[in-house]
């Protein structure tokens, strides 16, 4: 792991520059440049979020298996803390004045899939931590993290059968029993669903064995935004960016707006590049670079047809990385993937292709997300941004130390999770 330097580069395209960093003090220099009255307010903004993580965190770490679970004695500690009228471009507008420092504070709120404007204050944390604890690379990419849990679990004797997808979930009356494949059944004592919630219950569970999250129910559900993709292996190096690179568009407010309500393409979006071979020469061969161009756009609606936007999309997605100093890339280009979210829902197996599962508002969240031991079957548990705690990395993986718990302590193990 390499710890990155400054984090991340954004971009304001109603002009300015940050460039963001863990170093406190060259933050604070870093925030004079663009709006110096605003400047102070980042310690207290780090001192708040310092104590509003320190008292959540036991909220992040325990299952919300109903809703008895919200009156204990953690969870009203946080009260206090969660202010849940406010939204979190609200929470960051009482520290920074200047609307681009309050966009450079909230835009982690799409790590959720969410809009700032909407989506609960509870989220400044998302930010602070970066602020905190700095961004970190694994050396060869992020698959180097599952590659390593793979190798570890192999060596405790899991074994891992790869290019044999689950077709259906077994039951014996209300209790999960196993899965069926194209090779045959596989029996258990417990079974894990780490696949996308709204794809696994709509297609490897009958519609007539639920009864509280029903293929109707779901539909209801308010899901996250989706991304448009471009995977690129480009000729030369791209040395003008940094590791991270996000663009604000001008109407931030606009942008966000139509994705997730009017659910249309924006023409000037809002976007994020990864320069991985900034830190990693190993993600390339010598003389070459990857970029990772992330576009948010709304998840499948009919208002968009992704068999007739690819390629125009595609070409928006490469103007918009003229406006941040990468240009002539197509020419430069020698591998290229295009994702949509209508290959995000039929190849990857995403509901709606909402990458980043159900949204995060406050009817959505701790008991009333499908739960980590599963309500609707015995021995059935959840891994993954759908359930307790929600989306991101981090959190995904916390929900799987939450459900290894509760499998082994319904399976009466004895574990130091």
């Amino acid at each position: 792991m390499k710890q990155l330097d400054p984090q991340y580069r954004l971009i304001f395209g109603a002009g300015g520059e940050l460039l963001c960093t863990p170093d406190i003090e060259r933050m604070v220099a870093e925030i004079a440049k663009l709006a110096p009255a605003d400047a102070p307010a980042f310690r207290r903004f780090m001192r708040d979020n310092r104590v509003k993580l320190e008292k959540f965190t036991p909220c992040l770490q325990m299952p919300f298996c109903d809703w008895t679970d919200l009156v204990n004695q953690r969870m009203l500690a946080v009260l206090p803390y969660l202010k849940p009228w406010k939204s979190l471009h609200a929470e960051l507008a009482g520290y920074f004045k200047d609307p681009r420092l309050q966009l450079a504070f909230t835009f982690q709120s799409k790590y959720l899939g969410m809009s700032p404007f909407q989506c609960p204050s509870l989220f400044s944390i998302l930010s602070f931590l970066e602020y905190e604890h700095g961004i970190w690379h694994p050396i060869g990419g992020c698959n180097a993290l599952t590659a390593g849990m793979a190798r570890v679990a192999q060596e405790l004797g899991v074994t891992i059968r790869l290019n044999e997808p689950v077709q259906e979930i077994l039951f014996e009356n209300r209790r999960a029993v196993g899965v069926r494949t194209a090779q045959g059944e596989y029996r258990a004592d417990a079974v894990v669903v780490n696949a996308d919630f709204g794809h696994a219950m709509t297609t490897l569970v009958p519609n007539r064995l639920r009864r509280k999250w029903t293929d109707e129910a779901i539909a209801r559900k308010r899901f996250s935004c989706s991304t448009f993709m471009l995977y690129l292996g480009l000729e030369g190096r791209c040395d003008e960016l940094q590791h991270h690179n996000i663009y604000i568009t001008a109407d931030y407010r606009r942008n966000l707006e139509d994705i997730e309500q009017r659910h249309v393409l924006s023409e000037d979006p809002s976007f994020y590049v990864q320069n991985p071979c900034h830190t990693d020469p190993t993600l390339a061969p010598p003389g070459h670079c990857t970029l990772y161009v992330l576009v948010p756009v709304s998840h499948q609606h009919p208002n968009i047809d992704w068999a007739r936007e690819r390629e125009r999309y595609r070409q928006v997605a490469l103007r918009q990385l003229a406006r941040i100093g990468v240009r002539d890339v197509e020419k430069r280009i020698r591998f290229e993937r295009v994702v949509t979210p209508a290959d995000w829902e039929r190849k990857v197996g995403i509901y709606k292709g909402a990458t980043f599962n159900l949204a995060h508002n406050l009817g959505q969240m701790l008991h009333l997300r499908p739960r980590n031991r599963f309500e609707e079957f015995e021995r059935m548990y959840l891994v993954g941004g759908g359930t307790h705690p929600g989306s991101g990395l981090p959190v995904i993986f916390e929900s799987a130390r939450i459900s290894s718990r509760l499998v082994l302590e319904d399976l009466g193990v004895r574990s130091a999770l």
